[in-house]
């Protein structure tokens, strides 16, 4: 057999993959996104791609992503624009382009002057953001390539997400990663879902088959074919991935697989770059090692320096790398390693003193760069061991990303660093501290929470800084699930030991007064609330003050207070102070879930437009999923379904850990489920809603949840079950005295109870929902209000038309179209008892505004109705055709048959007969393309 080939020169086992990127290409706007593990062949499949004559009309601009990446957003996309330069000089640009000069010197002579740099670097970057898709609009058609996405800093994820939710129409935006090294698994940050109009492709690399690793080995070596064994055992040490088989086939002097049972794939690995290096000059070889140890490429220079190389032979032993293959060129005069196993290599064939002696050059060069480097001169310190370095490097590498916006890499390396056993009792109070005041307002909770735990054992840790580190812990566990209860304990623990830090102790009641947490009663809640109001009254810190305020006017809001609004006037914009602008984003956003949550939706979504604009930037993830699972609920009640599962389900994939966010997403997934039919799902979703656990709930959330399922066993026609979901729900609104929060409950309640012929504690309700409400500001719950008492005269058999009427004027006042429909078709349902001629076509309109909609089950209730008076339902003939298209009725019985769901069960939910449902199905599984559910399930 001929030696092996620098690599396979056909690409093997990827045709699909292939075809699947080009199609994704072919229709701009696009989104391509490649994922795989490390040697899987994502960027051999690039290249492959960007070699097709298909491309050619393209503009392909690349970026790479760093492993250690410094706090600087963007970087990669803005390497990708450094080229565009030429391709600019007819284009006629906004002045908004201007802004990416400073940050891209290559194409500045092509930009407009930059505007005026704006105060609020919210509107810096969104300045920027719109700068970046003009530029690649301006340019296309064009190929953005981002790889190794998994490595890529949190504004460059905010910028692709920026690009990918909104392309120019003449842009392909492809990206490479590896989900396992990904935050959350997720590339972008969060989960992402195209937008209409936008062709995509998600190609997931797997390692090759067996077939697929004789097929790699032929085409390397050159040879018709290789022996069967040799493949199989291949294989089997390479796992198939086919970087590995290429550097194996590379190792090995013969490819005879008798070789492999001895060597492990590792060793070979090492052994083949080990190889590859003695082929080196010494100066060659002290390059690579250089370029092993700073892991991120880097110029010549800096590679010199490091391997100790002399500056007028440093190009030549650079160019012997180059040719051996050991290094590649990675971008403009960068220089690094085709792939991280190949980096990781060369550094194995280091000793321990060498490396730390290299490691101690790479601080030494990198402490003289500007901007420094924190993030590898923290990683070279701790490699040199040089801890003292690495404390300093690396603390400053974690205020630096959360000086950005980045707390996720700011919280793993405070774990890092307090993992540290030398580590003196006033390093460990500074840094435990630090990582409790970021992991409070970041998404990863549970092992900030195991690091804080550990520390409130750790002797070198002051009582001073204990108290403020009990207080953090406490701050996550009570946003987490089953930790409500837990964590208002720790929070009373740490207002005893914050005895001589009062704003500190006072964050804590402010907690505490928050009065939507768990079955505390609420005159609990108001002792901590008083004590508060106290302090705010004679407080001059304004940062102190906004973070208390944060909670407070939330939490008076929440429970009906009148007055809140006034205060309003007196908090500023924004704030130049980044830590009283991270309060205000919270006060903010806390006051539009309060104002959502007693009815006054335009002013929740005008604080929560505040709110979430105070975010950008600020570094407070957990702030920003608060607000965006409150504007869903907002979308809830005012009926913008149109994609509002969708946005849930994305939402709560990135929250699913975080009580208060996921809480709220799974009440409106299991709402829109009841509305739709969907039992099980409901089911499932309500569980999450904090149903199970009411004193480890968010309280109005849990009502919510007893709401919708009392509404679910009333339509599934056991009411039994309906009552005691009402029943519980209602012991949980008694123990808190909070009776703003049924405007979903009290109806549902009052319509079980009566229909139950529990007519006395229907009326009951109605009393006390009546009391609780006096001199509150809480309007949904005042047409919960006006609703009920129209139920109850309904079921007396009094003229129920005029308060339903009035209730409905409430209901629209408010802009709930669902709550309207509601109301509106028991009207119809009373006109129709009545003998009233038009009550059936009210229903017949009732049921279009169900299925504009979504409300599938409701909307077929109606029909259901309309039927059963005796009336025909109207001919849809004249109506437009759907073709192969699913109608909507389709597109509800493909929904539940997607779920599992027989034939009775679907006409159960759809008020149909077998026999409808049965055509229905026939029609659904020929417009998919499939012959039967279980390939429909497939």
């Amino acid at each position: 057999m001929t030696p092996p080939r620098a690599g396979s020169p056909v690409l093997v086992g990827r045709d699909d993959e292939l075809d699947a990127l080009l199609d994704a290409v072919a229709g701009q706007p696009s989104v391509v996104l490649i994922a795989g593990e490390a040697g899987v062949g994502k960027s051999r499949l690039v290249r492959e791609l960007l070699h097709r004559p298909e491309l050619a009309p393209l503009r392909v601009l690349t970026g790479f992503c760093q492993p250690l990446r410094e706090p600087f957003p963007y970087g990669a996309v803005l390497d990708a624009l450094r080229t565009v330069g030429p391709h600019l000089r007819r284009a006629s640009l906004s002045p908004v382009t201007g802004v990416v000069s400073p940050l891209v010197p290559e194409i500045a002579e092509h930009l407009p002057e930059p505007p005026t740099r704006p105060d609020d670097p919210r509107h810096e970057r969104h300045h920027l953001f719109r700068a970046v898709r003009e530029l690649l609009s301006a340019v296309g058609p064009a190929l953005l390539v981002v790889e190794d996405l998994h490595w890529a800093d949190d504004g460059c994820r905010h910028l692709l997400r920026f690009l990918m939710s909104d392309p120019p129409a003449n842009l392909t935006t492809l990206v490479t990663y590896r989900r396992e090294d990904a935050p959350g698994g997720m590339p972008l940050g969060s989960a992402y879902r195209p937008p209409a109009g936008v062709a995509s492709a998600l190609v997931e690399l797997r390692p090759l088959d067996v077939a697929g690793t004789h097929d790699l080995t032929t085409a390397i070596l050159g040879a018709d074919a290789v022996p069967a064994g040799f493949a199989a055992h291949l294989h089997e040490r390479t796992a198939g991935l086919p970087f590995v088989i290429e550097e194996v086939l590379r190792a090995l002097p013969d490819p005879d697989w008798r070789l492999l049972d001895a060597v492990e794939v590792p060793a070979l690995l090492r052994d083949a770059m080990a190889e590859r290096l003695d082929r080196l000059p010494a100066t060659g070889r002290r390059i690579a090692q250089a370029a092993a140890v700073l892991e991120v490429p880097a110029d010549e220079a800096l590679l010199a320096e490091v391997g100790a190389v002399a500056p007028d032979r440093a190009r030549t032993a650079l160019t012997h790398a180059l040719h051996s293959g050991v290094l590649h060129e990675t971008g403009e005069v960068r220089y690094g390693f085709r792939h991280a196993l190949a980096q990781q290599a060369v550094y194995d064939t280091l000793t321990g003193p060498e490396r730390q002696r290299l490691h101690l050059r790479a601080l030494r060069a990198l402490e003289a760069a500007s901007p420094r480097p924190f993030m590898q001169l923290a990683e070279h310190s701790r490699r040199a061991g040089l801890l003292d370095d690495w404390l300093r490097h690396g603390e400053a590498a974690a205020d630096r990303a959360l000086e950005v916006g980045d707390p996720s890499t700011a919280t793993r390396l405070y774990q890092r660093l307090l993992d540290e056993a030398s580590l003196t009792p006033s390093d460990v109070d500074r840094l435990a501290v630090k990582l409790g005041q970021v992991a409070r307002g970041g998404i990863d909770q549970h092992d900030p929470r195991a690091t804080l735990e550990r520390l409130l054992d750790d002797h070198r840790l002051s009582t001073a800084a204990r108290g403020e580190v009990r207080l953090n812990l406490g701050f996550l566990l009570i946003r987490q699930f089953g930790g409500v209860r837990h964590g208002r304990e720790v929070l009373e623990l740490a207002i005893a030991e914050l005895g001589e830090r009062p704003e500190l102790a006072m964050r804590a009641r402010a907690v505490l007064a928050q009065p939507f947490f768990g079955a505390v009663p609420l005159a609990e809640h108001a002792r901590w609330l008083r004590e508060v109001e106290v302090f705010i009254a004679g407080c001059d810190d304004e940062a102190v003050r906004y973070s208390l305020l944060a909670n407070q006017l939330g939490s008076r809001t929440c429970v009906g207070e009148r007055g809140v609004v006034d205060e309003l006037d007196r908090l500023p914009d924004t704030s130049t102070d980044v830590a009283a602008r991270r309060h205000l984003a919270r006060l903010h956003c806390n006051l539009a879930d309060a104002f959502a949550l007693v009815g006054h939706f335009d002013l929740a979504r005008d604080s929560l437009d505040r709110g979430l604009r105070l975010t950008v930037g600020a570094g407070v993830p957990f702030t920003a999923g608060t607000g965006q699972s409150t504007r869903i609920h907002l979308d809830w009640y005012t009926g913008d379904w149109a994609s509002l599962a969708d946005r849930c389900e994305r939402l709560l994939e990135e929250y699913r850990e975080l009580l208060p966010v996921a809480g709220e997403v799974n009440l409106v997934l299991g709402c829109l489920a009841v509305a739709r039919g969907d039992w099980d799902a409901a089911e499932r979703h309500l569980a999450g809603a904090g149903v199970r656990s009411a004193e480890n709930s968010i309280t109005p959330v849990a009502l919510g949840g007893f709401a919708a399922l009392t509404r679910l066993w009333f339509e599934r026609g056991d009411l039994d079950r309906a009552c005691a979901e009402a029943d519980r729900g209602l012991e949980l609104a008694r123990s808190k005295g909070v009776w703003a929060w049924l405007g979903e409950l009290a109806p549902a309640a009052v319509d079980a109870f009566c229909a139950a012929g529990r007519v006395g504690d229907a009326e009951e309700l109605v009393e006390e929902l009546d009391a609780g409400l006096r001199d509150r500001d809480a309007p949904l719950a005042h047409v919960a209000l006006k609703a009920c008492r129209a139920l109850l005269a309904a079921h007396r058999g009094e003229d129920a038309v005029p308060l339903l009427e009035v209730a409905r004027s409430a209901a629209d006042a408010l802009g709930l179209r669902y709550h309207s429909a509601v109301l509106a078709e028991r009207t119809a349902l009373v006109r129709l008892e009545r003998g009233d001629g038009a009550a059936v076509a009210a229903l017949g309109r009732v049921a279009d505004r169900f299925d504009a909609l979504g409300a599938s089950r409701d909307a077929a209730r109606c029909r259901h109705l309309v039927r059963g008076a005796g009336v025909a339902t109207p001919s849809r003939r004249g109506r437009r055709g759907y073709g192969n298209a699913l109608s909507p009725r389709e597109q509800d019985v493909a929904r539940l048959l997607a779920r599992g769901r027989t034939n009775r069960e679907i006409a159960d939910v759809l008020f149909l007969s077998p026999r409808t449902v049965e055509q229905h199905v026939a029609r659904v599984l020929r417009k998919l393309g499939v012959a039967s559910r279980a390939d429909l399930l497939a």
